[in-house]
């Protein structure tokens, strides 16, 4: 192991044995039986839009604050391999992440940009940003390197930040930190670090990630957990302070994004097991 590796490890492990605080999710409403796999969310120009992962439509869809549909738009030039996370900028393009990598076996991994105008359209023609990781050299790597599957994503000042989804066996904790720029084209995405949240497999992959509009907090979602990070200066998060939110719930959450500076909207996928389908606010001061 590098020495910068080792250091980033001991920062943030350091930031895991803080205290876990304890809250609550505020429920706003169930989506509609057509949103049972909801996998990402963004809010930006007053619009709350959410997408469904793999084996879905290749369509966004806008909602209002209970989570029913106002309207779905079928994205051209995109196909739904798996849909995994969304971002939107200051400008109001949307970004779509079709990163799933569950086996870590994908070569064609791409964020789709879809621009403030072509979301007025019926049909929005998306621009492609292709990237690879340069650090992974085998498809699949072997158990303990299993680390580029991707749920999170992020956008801010031009780049997309990325945070890894971690499904190493034994299980490691580790998530990887990339970006890439927010233009067409494609790109050996730029290895930033890497953090270990907790060691927990039933916790600690992040499923999800925003950036609040005044950039000055990140918000990463796992299942059942946010990790709140701030007092970091971008694209270095290895200084951040962690605040560990424990949301008291076991449905099975997998998107987060800022209402505003204080404030998350995240959603839970519907199954049998755990429940869930439904749409929340959270309050970050109330911690």
């Amino acid at each position: 192991m590098s020495r910068l590796a080792l250091v980033l490890i001991l920062v943030f492990a350091q930031g895991c044995a803080q205290k876990t605080q304890y809250s609550q999710l505020n429920h706003l409403g169930n989506f509609p039986s057509k949103l049972r796999e909801v996998s990402g969310i963004s809010m930006g120009h007053g619009d709350i839009w959410v997408i469904e992962d793999s084996g879905n439509k290749d369509k966004i869809y806008k909602v209002d604050k209970k989570g029913n549909i106002i309207k779905d738009l079928k994205i051209d030039h995109a196909k739904n391999e798996d849909w995994e996370d969304l971002a939107m900028d200051k400008d109001g393009n949307l970004y779509i992440g079709d990163f799933g990598n569950n086996a870590n076996a994908r070569k064609n991994l791409t964020i789709y940009k879809v621009s403030a105008s072509e979301l007025k359209k019926k049909e929005p023609n998306a621009e492609k940003i292709e990237f690879h990781y340069p650090e992974q050299k085998d498809f699949p790597p072997k158990k303990d390197s299993l680390l580029f599957d991707t749920e999170g994503v992020f956008h801010w000042n031009g780049h997309l930040y990325i945070f890894t989804k971690n499904r190493t066996r034994p299980y490691t904790g580790e998530t990887l930190m990339y970006r890439v720029p927010d233009v067409e084209g494609k790109y050996d995405a730029e290895f930033l670090g890497s953090m270990v949240l907790c060691k927990s497999q039933d916790h600690c992959s992040v499923t999800g990630a925003d950036i609040s509009p005044d950039g000055k907090t990140i918000a990463l979602l796992t299942y059942g957990f946010v990790f709140m990070l701030t007092d970091f200066s971008t694209p270095d998060f290895t200084k951040s302070s962690i605040k560990i939110i424990d949301l008291q719930t076991r449905t099975q959450i997998e998107s987060v994004c800022f209402y505003d500076d204080s404030t998350l909207l995240i959603a839970d996928e519907k199954n049998k097991r755990t429940g869930g389908g439904s749409l929340y606010s959270f309050s970050i001061n109330s911690n």
